[in-house]
């Protein structure tokens, strides 16, 4: 049937492994099995992943002979989805086992754009990109152990198939319960801070880092609260919001209603600031950045920050169980961070990690400091 397709005029046939079953080595062996029949230049093939092997497939079929591959980008198809163009395209073009052998229609000075295009499909479907996906994902270049950052260090090689440059990703040194100085020290250096290896500040913001997930926090993936805590510890943050006190109801007559308070003291000042909302972080939210006219100093720098994602785990079991809240936020440029709060309170462990979102802000944008009364 395929020879007298082929025979018929068409330009191409392509293999489909519909129901996504089939092994790298059955592909391997049907394809070098269709190629002594088709030329291999009209020849490709479909991969689905019902068995988490479509890329691999993909890769067999043109070891074999077929010189056409479809895909999707990020994978995306139904079921389990098709082969992942994100994996396919730097294997054929950056592992020599291909690129060498292989002349390929990608050009290699555009493989920098690969993480943007993933992580561009991902935003207009309104899903969270898969940080655990090869190349581009967010995990893709990510170490934690110490002993493992200090070997990267030295030689990227080490825990790095590739420079994540190459396909637009990047190196992410994650500070945990399980770093060492290596891993605060490149942190504090991606921050521009300069400081000695042996300096006591080093020991004593991964003591703290430490001390802080044993009690629930969890800075893999806060950077932003890490970097408030680090500079706070090494003397260089500025007070912005000094907090008084805080309130929130939440009554119900024939509807419900959520209302915040919140009391700052700015410039030796009490601000009060008051708020509704659907929920007690949004009603928080309200209060302070609406109220905040009345502290020109700070809140021209909140006129752009939103808000992006806010997430709740729960750390043990039972009603009065320990709480961790993340949120996410982004401003005009586009680029997000993550903060992290953490109590047996869920809207304290959520004012905390609003707070720090807040106070990030302020920090980036190099907002002056509050000033205290003498």
């Amino acid at each position: 049937c395929l020879r007298q397709a082929y025979d018929n005029g068409a330009r191409w046939v392509v293999l489909c492994d519909t129901n996504g079953g089939t092994l790298p080595n059955e592909v391997r062996e049907i394809v070098s099995k269709v190629s002594k029949v088709i030329p291999g230049k009209n020849l490709g093939i479909h991969a689905h992943n019902d068995t988490e092997n479509a890329v691999a497939n993909s890769l067999a079929a043109v070891e074999a002979g077929a010189r056409q591959i479809q895909g999707t980008i990020n994978g995306l198809g139904e079921r389990c989805g098709n082969a992942n163009l994100m994996s396919i395209i730097p294997t054929l073009c950056l592992k020599k086992s291909f690129s060498g052998k292989f002349d390929i229609n990608i050009k290699k000075e555009k493989l920098p754009s690969l993480t943007d295009c993933s992580r561009l499909l991902d935003e207009i479907l309104n899903r969270k990109p898969n940080k655990n996906m090869a190349y581009v994902g967010a995990s893709a270049f990510s170490h934690k152990g110490g002993l493992h950052v200090s070997a990267v260090k030295k030689d990227p090689t080490t825990y790095e198939h590739i420079n994540p440059e190459l396909i637009g990703n990047h190196r992410n040194i994650i500070i945990s319960n399980q770093s060492g100085r290596s891993n605060i020290l490149s942190r504090l250096e991606n921050y521009g801070i300069k400081i000695d290896s042996k300096d006591t500040k080093v020991q004593k913001i991964l003591n703290e880092v430490k001390e802080r997930e044993f009690t629930g926090y969890s800075y893999d993936g806060a950077d932003a609260s890490f970097e408030l805590l680090a500079n706070k510890l090494l003397g260089k943050l500025p007070e912005y919001l000094k907090v008084k006190n805080y309130n929130v109801n939440v009554k119900k007559d024939n509807e419900l209603k959520t209302t915040a308070e919140v009391t700052f003291i700015i410039d030796g000042k009490e601000i009060h600031c008051q708020g509704e909302g659907n929920g007690p972080v949004n009603a928080l939210d309200n209060a302070i950045r609406s109220n905040f006219k009345k502290v020109e100093k700070y809140y021209k720098y909140f006129s752009d920050l939103k808000l992006l994602d806010y997430k709740v785990r729960i750390l043990n079991t039972g009603t009065g169980a320990t709480t961790r809240v993340s949120i996410e936020s982004t401003d005009k440029t586009g680029k997000s961070w993550f903060t992290i709060g953490v109590s047996q309170n869920i809207i304290e462990a959520s004012f905390k990690a609003l707070i720090d979102s807040l106070e990030y802000k302020l920090f980036k944008e190099k907002a002056p400091a509050n000033i205290h009364e003498k």
